[in-house]
């Protein structure tokens, strides 16, 4: 039964019972780790590619079944595993427009994996701001891109779109709007749907390509039971696979974790069982404890980020004291994510510390300022010779790599823009000191 539901599962326990001499890497070789007795938990199946479990870039068994699991689980064309996290599915999908010579228009609210693929390719971007927008979150009508797209094929452009949603915050995007826009145009949907795997299995399938997109990435491990750097990438295209295969291998390791791929398979079982009702029930409660906090304004309208507008850092310190680690703080918000793994009297509890606090007054963040025509592509100045700054000294200088901490992986500056005040401002608020310049 295992081998039919799971069938990585299954290879890996059967290996394990079997015992053989593993004269093959992991260095290991399956047996207790001296001095961890936590890694020893695991090493019996923790394997590489050795006969009948598959290579992952090249899948042909039981990776393969797997991966045509979760497609079906979903209603992608296809579906490719990644050990690499939603980066890997990012790089992937943006190869692919690279090898079509597309333009890529972008929502700017994105996480700095895009930004550092855009390097690695040596691809431009065309940035939409956000209307009542942040650094983190930020409405986009699809009638900006439709203008964006309206002129890239003017100028015999061939358009792609990209964009983040659910985004940091949980604020999601009318992703059936801009597929329909998209289509007009003959240009593909990129979405970072990073936050949204489970978007598939709430009342309403809100995933982004149930509502039109061509390719999206999740990164099952954020919001549903999988390890660290367990990650889908979807293809609406079920002929698109094996390129999105081969630009993953241009990226990922060639030693990819079993474990975390097991974690992937483990998720599609999950959810293809009580993980569907489990969903619902958690965004009900969620739901329902919102309800209960009137005091406190709430972000986004994804149901398992409890995004605040507060005193973040004050709050986070507050839950911390209590038993509580959040996701994300800063002077603006506080970011607690939850999962159908979060359990009724964690919620509860949650519920009753977060009544009794005084959420405080959230600052009021400088706006994301729009720059001006970049002085250098994203490739040059990100791979250009560099120096770091303090703020105070940068003014007018090229941004080079970005450095941005993860969480939120916002850039502010991108590589290639000049830094104005209005940037240095907003980089001042969220408490950057020093930013790396392009030496002129």
């Amino acid at each position: 039964m295992l081998e039919n539901e799971q069938p990585i599962a299954g290879f890996l326990s059967n290996y394990a019972h079997n015992k053989p001499i593993r004269a093959h890497m992991p260095g290991h070789k399956g047996k207790p780790v001296p001095g961890s007795p936590m890694l020893s938990a695991v090493t019996p199946f923790d394997i590489t590619e050795i006969e009948g479990a598959d290579s992952l870039f090249e899948a042909d068994g039981i990776l393969l079944a797997a991966e045509e699991q979760t497609a079906v689980l979903y209603g992608s064309g296809a579906v490719c595993y990644s050990a690499g996290g939603s980066t890997l599915c990012i790089q992937a999908m943006l190869a692919q427009m690279r090898a079509e010579r597309r333009t890529v228009i972008a929502a700017r609210t994105v996480h700095r994996a895009f930004l550092n693929a855009c390097v690695l390719l040596g691809l431009q971007v065309r940035w939409i701001f956000p209307e009542n927008g942040s650094l983190l979150s930020g409405s986009y009508p699809p009638a900006k891109f439709a203008a964006a797209l309206q002129d890239a094929v003017q100028n015999g452009e061939r358009p792609c779109v990209y964009v983040t949603s659910p985004d940091y915050l949980g604020g999601m995007q009318d992703i059936a709007a801009l597929s329909a826009v998209c289509k007009q145009f003959g240009a593909p949907l990129l979405v970072d749907n990073a936050h949204g795997a489970h978007l598939a299995f709430l009342p309403e399938n809100r995933h982004p390509i149930a509502l039109g997109a061509d390719y999206c990435c999740d990164s099952a491990h954020k919001m549903l039971p999988a390890l660290t750097g367990g990650a889908w990438l979807h293809c609406q295209n079920a002929a698109m696979k094996p390129f999105m295969k081969q630009h993953m291998q241009l990226f990922g390791s060639t030693s990819p974790s079993y474990l975390i791929m097991q974690s992937l398979e483990a998720g599609t079982c999950y959810l293809r069982n009580e993980g569907r009702e489990a969903v619902r029930q958690m965004a009900e409660e969620i739901a329902a404890l919102r309800a209960k906090l009137p005091q406190y304004r709430f972000l986004g309208d994804e149901p398992f980020h409890l995004s605040i507008a507060a005193d973040g850092i004050r709050l986070a310190e507050m839950l911390r004291q209590s038993g509580v680690e959040c996701e994300y703080a800063d002077k603006t918000c506080l970011v607690l994510l939850l999962s159908p793994m979060t359990t009724q009297e964690e919620l509860a509890r949650l519920g009753e510390l977060l009544n009794a606090i005084d959420p405080g007054t959230p600052a009021e963040a400088p706006p994301l300022p729009e720059p001006s025509t970049p002085a250098m592509s994203l490739r040059e100045a990100a791979l250009a010779p560099c120096e770091t700054l303090p703020l105070s000294a940068a003014e007018g200088h090229i941004c080079g790599p970005v450095q941005v901490p993860c969480p939120p992986a916002v850039p502010i500056v991108m590589s290639g823009e000049r830094i104005t005040e209005d940037a240095l401002r907003l980089l001042d608020f969220y408490g950057l000191k020093h930013i790396c310049c392009v030496k002129e």
